[in-house]
């Protein structure tokens, strides 16, 4: 051991000739300038909404990108200018995005261990079906989707945007699938000796022990759920029921928009998933680096 990490060390102690060190560093330059650039074109719409939300009124078509005078008063105006309770549409964005959360969790952690540990005939060609689901467009089942649920009554509730979360999502089920069969089979076995049931085994066993991909799950949903405009604009129409996505909408108006009301609600309605991130982006980073290794 000691030979080997002697000749390693050696190796790395060998300085570069100067033509491949000049190339080593042109090609660090290269790389960190479309880095640059490409973070560059990512923020700067973020940066212009910011701006914007602080222009008044008259300024939101000028040039200038900064606001003379800043208007800070945008943003609790926001709340008020449609006459809406925002804090009622963020109480129904919670409710709606914290249920398809935890109905999406439990769903496709069931369902992906199913397909990861259990033996079924033609369980494989079931799993092909699932992953080709992904390739069919939402407009296509969304006539037979409102179809269904009108007939059971569900149209002006929030069961539409809450139910179809406890049936699983292929690309979750994929993403749990993949985790759940780096899992050494040895664990379960040793909880079924123990007497464990399968329920058991998955809530206190394999949760624990994927954790950084239901985390990536668990944001995931949330950006969808919470950032979904067209599924509760679909199913619901009483103003009562409304989500922030659509109320944000009434800024716009019809005669006389109010960009920088949309631009300061718009950042508002951003905060819920950006704080989510920051606190789950190890466990998040985690779970799609390793899932997309194995």
């Amino acid at each position: 051991m000691r030979g080997l990490f002697g000749k390693r060390f050696a190796a790395e102690a060998i300085p570069l000739s100067g033509t491949r060190s000049w190339r080593r560093i042109g090609g660090l330059f290269v790389i960190y300038t479309v880095l640059a650039v490409g973070s560059l074109l990512y923020i700067l719409p973020l940066v212009w909404m910011f701006l914007t939300s602080l222009k008044p009124s008259y300024q939101v078509s000028s040039p200038d990108w900064l606001p003379d005078p800043f208007e800070w008063s945008n943003y609790p105006r926001s709340f008020t200018y449609t006459g809406l309770d925002f804090g009622k549409l963020y109480l129904n964005s919670f409710v709606i995005t914290i249920l398809n959360v935890v109905g999406t969790m439990v769903s496709s952690t069931f369902v992906a261990y199913g397909f990861a540990r259990l033996r079924a005939p033609g369980k494989n060609l079931l799993f092909i079906v699932l992953l080709a689901t992904m390739m069919i467009p939402f407009p296509v089942t969304m006539v037979p989707t409102f179809a269904l649920f009108n007939f059971l009554g569900w149209i002006d509730t929030l069961l539409p945007v809450i139910v179809p979360a406890f049936f699983g999502n292929a690309f979750n089920i994929f993403l749990l699938r993949q985790f759940l069969m780096t899992i050494p089979i040895e664990f379960e076995e040793a909880a079924r000796i123990d007497g464990a049931n399968t329920p058991q085994i998955i809530f206190r066993i394999m949760m624990p022990l994927i954790l950084p991909a239901e985390a990536a799950v668990a944001v995931l949903t949330f950006q969808n759920t919470w950032n979904d405009y067209l599924t509760p604009q679909i199913y619901i129409r009483d103003q009562s029921l409304y989500t922030v996505a659509q109320g944000i909408r009434f800024l716009r108006g019809s005669i006389n928009p109010q960009w920088e009301l949309m631009m300061a609600a718009a950042l508002l309605a951003m905060l819920p998933v950006v704080i989510l991130y920051l606190l789950a982006q190890r466990f998040f980073i985690e779970g799609i680096t390793l899932t997309g290794i194995k």
